[in-house]
């Protein structure tokens, strides 16, 4: 009987463990707000359940008010895990998947301070950059009160041999002001700033949809940002143009691989905005080929077998197995999803992910659920993705 007694302990402590649990994770990860339109049926994981309580509320984040109901997430049916918001949204449509790797080229809004170097005078070593408060990452926008848009533009005006500039910079948003004052370089007379610029970048990517509503083409699932300050690069004009993989560097356990790809004249569309879920912009092409998809909310995404849609070498777009291992809510605009490659061919052809994958359209049930947007390079057979819901309503913006 004591035995009986013990084990019935054992289990009841090992249930509560799981419901903890259960419940430490839902709190954690489940959204504080969920989509819904009136064929959405709200469920996650199968054990998540969502019961409203009929109070309406309205969420002025947006330009225009949206009516919302007041909800709760529960663990079963029964256990309260999180309180959370319906948002009742319009259906996100249908959009047209591609895959399809293409060339970037993107100019910056301003020129971009990517590095400062000493200046040797007289006195020793000084900095004049630093001193004057600029920053590694600052986009210089003004010079002088004269509008400066790339770093040919800057660096013309600093070779002008004045002894001071007035320089206007954006930085978190906002917008600075400095006095820089050039230092007389001893070993050749001249007067020197001691900062480099940049002002353009290239590389490639994939194509995750064309939106038919706005004409507006999708891209990456992740910004674009410059390889010395690690900020997001703001965009003043770009270029989608065509590309063809020539070679592919397979990834190994902690080292990604890549592709390499020859770039043509075709310009295929212009890209105007870089943020935190991707690059998008305007087609300008026909648009053959592409097979359109219904758009899934967040809450549809659920573990288990998906296809994921890339192009990885010269036969173009074609579909690959994958799971998904994992899917979070939380306010991670890259990673809300694990996916695992388990398809054999590409595993073969790649090694897993490879960089130049990201954009690759991710299908589950039938609708476009996401988009890969990095490798785990400890584990390439792995990536993170970005819930499709979140570029198709950040597409819907785009001008």
């Amino acid at each position: 009987m004591k035995k009986l007694i013990r084990r019935i302990d054992i289990l009841f402590a090992f249930i509560l463990t799981i419901i903890y649990s259960a419940v430490a994770v839902g709190t954690y990860s489940l959204p504080s707000q969920i989509s819904q339109n009136s064929d959405n049926k709200i469920v996650f994981n199968k054990i998540y359940t969502v019961n409203t309580n009929n109070e309406k509320s309205v969420d002025y984040q947006n330009a225009s008010p949206v009516s919302t109901t007041n909800a709760q997430i529960n663990l079963f049916g029964v256990i309260p895990v999180k309180n959370t918001e319906i948002v009742n949204d319009k259906d996100l449509g249908r959009v047209y998947v591609s895959g399809e790797s293409f060339g970037i080229k993107l100019y910056t809004d301003g020129a971009i301070i990517v590095g400062m170097k000493d200046v040797e005078t007289e006195s020793g070593k000084i900095n004049p950059a630093q001193q004057s408060g600029l920053q590694k990452g600052d986009i210089i926008i003004g010079i002088n009160g004269k509008r400066v848009t790339n770093a040919y533009q800057v660096e013309e005006i600093f070779n002008s041999g004045q002894k001071e500039y007035k320089i206007k910079v954006k930085r978190d948003g906002g917008y600075k002001s400095f006095v820089l004052k050039p230092a007389l370089s001893k070993p050749d007379g001249l007067y020197k700033i001691g900062l480099w610029v940049r002002d353009s970048t290239a590389g490639i990517g994939t194509v995750t949809f064309y939106n038919p509503s706005n004409n507006t083409v999708a891209a990456l699932g992740h910004p674009i940002t410059d390889v010395d300050t690690n900020e997001i690069m703001p965009i003043l004009n770009g270029e989608a143009v065509k590309a063809s993989v020539t070679k592919l560097y397979k990834s190994k356990n902690g080292e990604a691989g890549s592709l390499c790809c020859d770039f043509s004249n075709n310009v295929i569309g212009t890209l105007n905005t870089n943020n935190i879920s991707g690059i998008y912009g305007k087609y300008i092409c026909q648009i053959d080929n592409l097979k359109d998809y219904q758009v899934a909310m967040a809450q549809e995404v659920e573990r288990g077998d998906a296809k994921i849609i890339c192009t990885v070498d010269e036969n173009g777009p074609r579909e690959y197995d994958v799971q998904i291992v994992r899917v979070s809510y939380r306010d991670n605009n890259e990673k809300n999803m694990v996916i695992r490659v388990t398809d054999k061919r590409l595993l073969e052809l790649t090694g897993g992910i490879v960089q130049g994958m990201s954009g690759s359209p991710i299908i589950q049930n039938g609708k476009l659920v996401g988009a890969l947007t990095h490798v785990i390079v400890d584990n390439p057979e792995k990536g993170y993705a970005i819930f499709a819901e979140k570029m198709v309503k950040t597409s819907l913006n785009v001008e």
